[in-house]
């Protein structure tokens, strides 16, 4: 924690040294901010979860600190804004660690979770309540107070498909109904996960949301090969990503458009949307290996740069090393997720962990390979960094449940070596007395 707090307060005082040629005239403010709020989510992680991982909150403390800095760099008071989320955010962390004791019990709200994020997923297409940006209709607008519900509504997605393949992963493993010679997966076993997850990608697509769709559909096919093992599922997988990404670009105009911008960026009919992207392209190289320095970038041309662009960002100033940087961040991210995935001594918790694992790494993916060109831009921010409190709020209480999850590990293996330490002394002091 100290030294993402050391590294943060640096890169703040770089980039107003190379912006304004003077020191931040709020820095002890700054500071203090960053500090106390991320030392009293340490404090209530050795309170509430004393045995959880010592990795999660420094690593997301950095790439958030990494990217506040660039957003008061070219926009400070959408700064201001950030600070409350993160402020807001760190209290629902410790909030869920204060109520959340055992993440296994969230099992029996299975359906539940499914209505909730169903309802969620439905609240922008409700007329005067959702409110429609940049081509999709994602926005839920009450009064002053305007919040993105599908990144609530994904996490309560990940803990219904942990349950259900957590309950049914013998049958979704085992071929029992018979097609002439061939033992296939019965089908009605599939049929109610598969029916949740097409409403919910049909209303991703009813608002315009390829970002979110592509990153449902990631979560259902890596928590369905995770539980089954089984390469068949990868397989048609594939096969319906492939012709729904046919039917997509043909009927669904933002996907056609991203598509193309994505194909051809340069022609006079798509430069008028991927101007975005080219204009990050140029950031990207003006960047070079070392990149122009905290301050010293021009990469304020790029329309949304504080958010859906905010990689671009980093790319030019701290160059290909804060690439670098941000991508092992995000490694070490997901590889710790996936470690107490690995420790979990029950199906659903395991799952869990996969699950909102793979939502942070499968968003960072999409959003970095977009930046890239390596896939089409899909317009999803980058967890932690980019501006946007519906997303920070999301991904803390994916932290919270990762902690929990890792205290819960911890508890039981500890628990388990006491008992196997009093067995092996009750052994030898009957073998003893026998003798």
């Amino acid at each position: 924690m100290f030294l993402a707090w050391l590294i943060t307060t640096a890169f703040y005082v770089l980039a107003s040294l190379g912006a304004q040629n003077h020191l931040p005239k709020r820095l002890l403010v700054f500071l203090t901010f960053i500090v106390v709020i991320s030392l009293a989510m340490h404090v209530a992680i050795r309170f509430f979860a004393p045995y959880a991982s010592q990795i999660l909150l420094p690593v997301a403390t950095l790439l958030n600190g990494i990217g506040y800095v660039e957003i008061a760099r070219w926009d400070p008071p959408l700064a201001g804004n950030q600070a409350l989320w993160f402020l807001i955010s760190a209290g629902a962390l410790v909030l869920i660690l204060m109520f959340v004791r055992h993440v296994r019990d969230l099992d029996r709200y299975r359906y539940l979770t499914l209505t909730a994020a169903i309802i969620l997923l439905l609240l922008p297409l409700v007329p005067h309540v959702g409110e429609e940006i940049g081509g999709a209709r994602l926005w839920v607008k009450l009064g002053p107070l305007s919040f993105q519900p599908v990144e609530i509504a994904k996490i309560l997605l990940a803990f219904f498909f942990a349950s259900y393949f957590a309950a049914n992963r013998e049958l979704l493993s085992t071929p029992t109904a018979r097609i002439g010679p061939k033992l296939i997966v019965p089908p009605k076993t599939l049929i109610p996960i598969v029916f949740a997850w097409g409403c919910a990608l049909a209303i991703l697509g009813a608002e315009n949301d390829i970002g979110f769709a592509l990153l449902l559909f990631a979560l259902f096919m890596s928590l369905l090969w995770v539980t089954t093992g089984l390469k068949t599922y990868v397989v048609l997988g594939i096969g319906f990503f492939a012709g729904g990404a046919l039917l997509a670009s043909n009927y669904f105009s933002q996907v056609h458009s991203r598509i193309s911008d994505w194909l051809n960026p340069w022609s006079a009919i798509n430069f008028a949307h991927s101007s975005q992207i080219a204009f990050g392209w140029f950031s990207l190289a003006a960047g070079g290996v070392i990149g122009t320095g905290l301050g010293l970038g021009q990469s304020g041309n790029i329309p949304d740069l504080t958010s859906d662009m905010i990689f671009a960002a980093v790319g030019e100033e701290l160059g290909f090393i804060g690439v670098i940087l941000v991508l092992c961040l995000f490694v070490a991210f997901v590889g710790e997720g996936f470690r107490i995935a690995q420790r979990a001594h029950s199906d659903f918790v395991r799952l869990t962990a996969v699950g909102l694992t793979a939502i942070v790494g499968f968003q960072a993916f999409f959003i970095m390979a977009g930046v890239l060109r390596i896939l089409p831009f899909t317009g999803m921010v980058l967890p932690f960094m980019a501006y946007g409190g519906s997303s920070l709020f999301a991904n803390y209480v994916i932290v919270a449940v990762l902690l929990r999850i890792s205290d819960e590990n911890s508890r039981e293996l500890k628990g388990g070596e006491i008992r196997t330490v009093q067995f092996t002394k009750r052994f030898k002091g009957l073998t003893g007395s026998s003798r």
